[in-house]
């Protein structure tokens, strides 16, 4: 198996610390809003990676956590903004965020853990760096000391001048560094905060990620992962707090990240009018579609979303789920993962070949004629497709999709259309047929009775 390592700028074979315990840690979402596209593409990788690696290893020998930050300057100005108390914003948004992965069938994590149920582990993380020289205390802060680590700035590649001119860093008098970043700061009686050793206060973002991960799966594992954006600064400063806070650890060996998402080929951004949330996507097309889309890219490369693009993946999962029908009543047999859509995804994830195959496969299940090939190339094509998180609906559901309250009236009409031809009324079996068609949807006429999809 292969991984692009962002650590060593090439793809590399994987190999883990102990193939008894393999484990992945993930960047996830701060709860102060809708969750949007980005936050979207970055579950959705690394749960293929997940699958692969449980299909590889055994689920039982995977470990994945994927954190939630629950304390944050955002979710302060959103209180602020909103009038709504803390807890409130954080707790809807957090559902939202579990609802949208859920459609997204996105595996829910081992651990999820929350960076407000963690505050004493990074406490004590924070006074492991002030006891190694590493951090130091100014006016109600304290700060990790750049200077202090020699090879700061290694997981990146920037020099000093590039991390500061690029990055934005907050001007503070009682810096002795403007790239020296926060671990602690003090919070106002209005505010969310803690006791600590250096007053009342929260800690700081890079802060959170490096004591879950340490917590929940050591000071040494195999993956971390995350979109592009966050390898400066964050991820950069969670390596500076872990190695220095654990000499002789090497905090994560593979890091793997998402390329930038663009949408009509510039910056999601709120300011250009093109910043989608999921929950709006999804009022277009099925999650699955938007599943499959960011599928279609190589997850290191940049991914450029359109609305057109995501109906071109509405209409591949179609003819996917329309072989899936015509052997509905076929019962699976044993058979395993196609191969090659194995060995396409341990090849660094490379989910654009996967996808080929699977054209293949239900290319194969069309042709089959005997029932026991049937069978074969049915299950071939779920299993393969589990890998990749897709065609895991029932096909009848998927082609009635989101009709709602209409599934009910158009049962009656289908009735009603029956009658009329029991009663040799073609006219009006016709009429009832055409009038569902001017409204997507189609009927389908078998010796086992009607049935009926929308397009």
């Amino acid at each position: 198996m292969y991984l692009f390592n962002t650590l060593k700028r090439r793809k590399e074979e994987f190999v883990p610390i102990d193939e008894n315990n393999v484990r992945m840690y993930v960047c996830g979402p701060t709860v102060y809003d809708r969750a949007h596209l980005g936050n979207a593409k970055t579950p959705v990788v690394f749960d293929v990676l997940f699958r692969v690696l449980c299909n590889k290893y055994g689920k039982e020998h995977v470990t994945y956590v994927s954190n939630i930050t629950d304390v944050d300057d955002k979710i302060l100005n959103k209180h602020k903004e909103t009038g709504k108390s803390i807890r409130e914003i954080t707790e809807q948004t957090y559902q939202w965020y579990v609802d949208d992965m859920a459609k997204l069938n996105v595996l829910a994590p081992n651990y999820r853990p929350r960076a407000t149920e963690y505050i004493n582990e990074m406490i004590e993380l924070v006074e492991l760096l002030l006891k190694e020289g590493h951090a130091y205390e100014a006016q109600g802060h304290v700060l990790f000391d750049v200077d202090s680590m020699p090879n700061y700035g290694f997981l990146s590649g920037r020099s000093m001048k590039e991390m500061i001119a690029g990055a934005r860093i907050e001007v503070a008098d009682y810096k002795k560094n403007p790239a020296d970043f926060v671990l602690w700061k003090p919070s106002d009686a209005d505010q969310p905060g803690w006791n600590s050793p250096w007053g009342y206060g929260r800690p700081g973002w890079h802060l959170e990620c490096s004591a879950m991960s340490s917590k929940l799966l050591g000071n040494s594992f195999d993956i971390h992962g995350g979109g592009s954006d966050l390898i400066f600064p964050h991820h950069e400063n969670e390596c500076a707090q872990s190695l220095c806070a654990h000499p002789g650890e090497k905090f994560a060996n593979y890091w793997v990240h998402g390329g930038m998402l663009m949408v009509d080929g510039v910056k999601m951004s709120k300011s250009l009018g093109n910043f989608y949330t999921i929950d709006q996507v999804l009022e277009k097309a099925p999650a699955e579609a938007l599943r499959l889309l960011f599928l279609t890219t190589h997850y290191h490369q940049p991914f450029n979303f359109t609305f057109e693009g995501l109906e071109a993946a509405k209409q591949t999962l179609d003819k996917f789920y329309n072989a899936l029908l015509r052997v509905k009543d076929v019962e699976c047999d044993y058979s395993l993962a196609d191969e090659r859509i194995v060995n396409a995804l341990e090849d660094d994830i490379n989910t654009p070949l996967a996808l080929s195959y699977v054209h293949e496969l239900v290319n194969a299940l069309n042709k089959a004629e005997s029932n026991a090939d049937k069978a074969k190339a049915k299950t071939t094509l779920l299993k393969s497709a589990e890998l990749l998180g897709i065609l895991w609906q029932d096909p009848e559901e998927w082609f009635k999709g989101s009709v709602g309250d209409e599934a009910q009236e158009i049962e009656k009409l289908i009735l009603q259309r029956a009658e009329a031809k029991k009663n040799k009324d073609y006219a009006l079996a016709d009429k009832i047929r055409n009038d569902l068609k001017e409204k997507g949807i189609i009927l389908e006429d078998s010796p086992q009775g009607t049935t009926w999809k929308k397009i």
